[in-house]
Parts: C-alpha cells; structure tokens; sequence
C-alpha cells in the first residue's frame, strides 16, 4: 500500500474532482487516475461511484476518508520529525481573510523571501470562516483571520489572538456631525459591503433583523478600495475593522460614524493545524508581519 495511493484517494474525496485533485496535488490527472486505481485493487474493493457526477465515494470510500487522512497526517509528523533539525524549506500555505490580502501580501511575501528564501508561499485569500474549515480539512497550514469577539474556532484548528478591535461603520467626511446615532438612523443611507459569506455582513444583518429593521446594500463588492471610494461619494455606509481603516489611506476622506447601539469587538487571529512543527517559526513569522503592518511598523523581519 503507497502512501501516493492514499493521498490521491484523499485528495479526489476532499475537492470531489478528479481535475481539481490533481490540481492541488501537482499531478497529470491520468496519474492521479491511475494511483486511486490502485489503492482500489490493493483493497480489492471500489471507493468511487463512477456513475455519478460529481464522482461520489462509495460507502467503504466514506468510512474509509477520516482514517486515510489520519494516515497522511501521521506520515507528515513523522517527516516533520526527521526534518527537525533543517531550516523550513518547500511550500507553505497560507491564507488570508478578505481585505487582509489587500493591504498585506506584498510587504507579507517579501518578509517570508527575506528570512526564509527555501520557503515557497502559497497564499490564498477568502472569508474567515472558510479559511479555518480548509486549515481543518488540512488544506492550509496557517491563516490570518478577523473574527468576532468570542467565535469559537472549528474542530482540529488552534490558534492564537493577535490583536483586539472593533469594526467602524464609516461615512462620508462632514455629513455624520452628530455625537452619536442608532442603526435606525443608518437604515435609509444603505450599505457597501462584502458580498454574502461576509461575516461582518451576517453580524450587521443580525443586528438589524433584530431592531426590525431591514438590510438596504446599495453597493456589494469584495474590493476594500472601492468600497472606500463609494462610501466617500455617499453611495452608503461601510463597516470595517478599524486597522484595516487606519491603514487605508481613506482616514482623512472618511469619518467614523458612532453608532451608539451597534458595537461589534472583533479579534485578529492566527490559525493553524494541530502540529505546525518545522514550520511554526515561519507561520510565526507570518503573523508578526502581519500584525507590525497594521500597526504601521517597519515591515523587514529581522534577520
């Protein structure tokens, strides 16, 4: 039985495509065809309803799934072990929640390629709640993510706070002059936001249905500067962290509206798997260049 085998049958499970398996794993699909192939004959028993698209893991494919991954996870501790003693080299896969990787990801790249040139970064950006499922399922290894204030985190993922917050709701520059406002007043100006998935989106929604009032988008988008620049030619309202404001370079176009019945805490936090090992100097790097960004600090890591 080869590992190889396990994994392709892993992989094509998890993404429930043969192409996007492949994909991940850096494979022709006809080879990763002919590893699930045989780990079947090695089983004499087939894992995948073939009749069926997508293609489908038969009854013995799902009780077979959480094992496997089981197997691979050992098989990598005991790489990690062996490894121990050599610099991090090879891919690390990193996520970013969204308007993170805006801001970040090029001063974040440097860091990594400047303190650890055998590194290969992957980075991929996305809601927070996704990124955690996808460090669980052991498709990343570590992500930075804005949460709400006391969100427990998925099973198989740990992580670490990194900073406290709060989100802003933001409004064009002069026309919020006022000491204070509720949602109410908020209702009939509307809301540029993130696209659903957002959980900042869902937290303001319920609010809102709370209150009995309704959720009025006048402009959906994921682009953080474009939300920006619609907020300040009074498209509607925008809500974001507040680091993620500072470092905007909208502070002076803007103004923080202050919502006296609306005042969500969030926190910035580092995930990643049960066991980063050889890598947790890296994926503590990550987070520290993250974090010195947000704070304004000089992005070079030390050497």
């Amino acid at each position: 039985m080869k590992i190889e085998d396990i994994e392709a049958f892993v992989a094509v499970v998890r993404s429930q495509s043969l192409s996007r398996a492949a994909q991940e794993l850096g494979l022709p699909q006809p080879i990763l065809t002919r590893r699930v192939q045989g780990f079947e004959a090695e089983l004499g028993a087939a894992l995948f309803d073939r009749q069926t698209k997508p293609m489908r893991p038969t009854a013995l494919g799902q009780r077979l799934f959480e094992p496997c991954r089981s197997v691979l996870q050992s098989v990598d501790t005991v790489r990690e072990l062996a490894a121990s003693d050599l610099p991090p080299s090879g891919g690390l896969r990193l996520g970013l929640t969204q308007g993170l990787g805006e801001l970040t990801l090029l001063p974040l790249l440097a860091d990594l390629h400047r303190r650890w040139p055998e590194l290969a970064p992957q980075v991929s950006t996305g809601w927070s709640a996704q990124l955690a499922e996808r460090i669980g399922l052991d498709e990343l290894d570590s992500a930075v993510v804005f949460q709400g204030r006391g969100k427990l985190l998925p099973r198989n993922v740990e992580g670490r706070v990194l900073l406290h917050s709060r989100l802003v709701v933001l409004g064009r520059k002069g026309a919020w002059s006022k000491r204070s406002y509720r949602l109410a007043d908020c209702s009939d100006p509307g809301w540029v936001l993130n696209p659903d998935g957002c959980g900042f989106r869902a937290g303001l929604q319920r609010a809102l249905t709370e209150k009995g009032l309704p959720l009025r988008v006048r402009l959906d988008t994921y682009t953080r500067d474009l939300q920006m620049q619609s907020v300040e030619q009074g498209v509607g309202l925008g809500l974001l962290p507040l680091p993620l404001f500072e470092r905007s370079g909208f502070v002076d176009r803007l103004d923080i509206v202050p919502v006296s019945d609306f005042k969500p805490e969030v926190d910035l936090w580092l995930l990643h798997g049960k066991a980063p090992g050889r890598l947790q100097a890296p994926v503590d790097d990550f987070a520290a260049s993250i974090v010195r960004q947000l704070r304004g600090e000089p992005t070079a890591a030390p050497a």
